[in-house]
């Protein structure tokens, strides 16, 4: 993977901070603003370019120098040009792309004048190209390739003559110990997070889901006080009162009419002397309740 390689290289040299690539000016820029504002900060970010060189170094002898260390990676081809190209544009413009921010040139700072114009008004001015910091800079990011490249290259070649139960997997191992261990296992903060995070807000959640909404809310709040009240107060509601008083009432008087219907209609003989004597007779006690009266 010759073409990945080259392009892979140009983008590591440019991250640590190497001149003339893009990833030195930007470096030198920050640190040059963080030298004049905090030292302290300064110097953090001082280390951690020399880091971060180191690492970069670690990375590419690791990846692409020596024997491949899987099936997959002894069996890598050449990307297409679909990938390759794009990569070797982004390899151009780290290679060329900080000259736009040249000290004699700041064309960058031009395109973006009018953007940090209210910065400069506020009092703080950027600080400008300075010499001491960037070459402080690029000694340690150099000194970073070169302590990788002794490690992974010089050291590693001469492992293959020990037996293998003396060979190093890294030879930080055995520089750092402990350190490399948790650096290694990522200082075990997916474990650390899963044990006071993941699995308590599991819990949490399974109670929540189980005993709050299942078997409280769902089963007894709505299924035996809800759904169980309701059907008590219905029960109630339809036999004592429902047919206990109010069907019986209307029962009651359905009975008294039916029973006062069934004696009068004994008087409806159907015969006319029977009407004209009962017409009679109310005529004549008419009469005598207006004679006694």
């Amino acid at each position: 993977m010759r073409i990945t390689f080259w392009v892979y290289l140009i983008g590591a040299v440019a991250l640590a901070g190497i001149p003339p690539l893009a990833g030195f000016w930007s470096k030198d820029e920050i640190l040059a603003e963080a030298n004049q504002l905090n030292p302290l900060v300064y110097v953090l970010l001082t280390v951690a370019a020399f880091f971060t060189a180191f690492y970069m170094g670690r990375q590419v002898l690791m990846v692409f120098f020596g024997k491949a260390r899987s099936e997959p990676a002894a069996r890598a081809k050449e990307n297409p040009p679909l990938m390759t190209v794009p990569l070797m544009i982004l390899g151009v413009l780290s290679l060329v792309g900080g000259f736009l921010n040249f000290p004699s040139l700041d064309t960058f700072s031009g395109w973006l004048e009018k953007t940090i114009h209210p910065v400069e008004a506020s009092g703080s001015v950027p600080a400008g190209f300075n010499p001491l910091v960037a070459i402080i800079s690029t000694l340690l990011a150099v000194t970073g390739i070169a302590i990788a490249w002794y490690l992974y290259r010089v050291l590693v070649s001469r492992q293959p003559g020990l037996p293998p139960e003396k060979r190093q997997d890294d030879p930080l191992r055995a520089l750092l110990g402990p350190v490399f261990t948790g650096m290694e296992n990522k200082w075990w903060v997916d474990e650390i997070y899963h044990t006071l995070v993941v699995t308590p807000y599991g819990a949490a959640s399974s109670f929540l889901a189980e005993v709050v909404d299942g078997r409280f809310w769902h089963d007894w709040f709505h299924d035996v006080l809800i759904a169980g009240g309701y059907r008590l107060i219905s029960q109630v509601l339809s036999e004592p009162i429902d047919l206990g008083i109010i069907d019986r009432i209307a029962n009651g008087l359905a009975d008294v009419t039916k029973g006062a219907s069934a004696s009068l209609r004994r008087i409806q003989t159907g015969f006319v002397s029977n009407y004209a004597l009962a017409i009679f007779l109310g005529v004549v006690a008419i009469i005598g309740y207006l004679l006694l009266r």
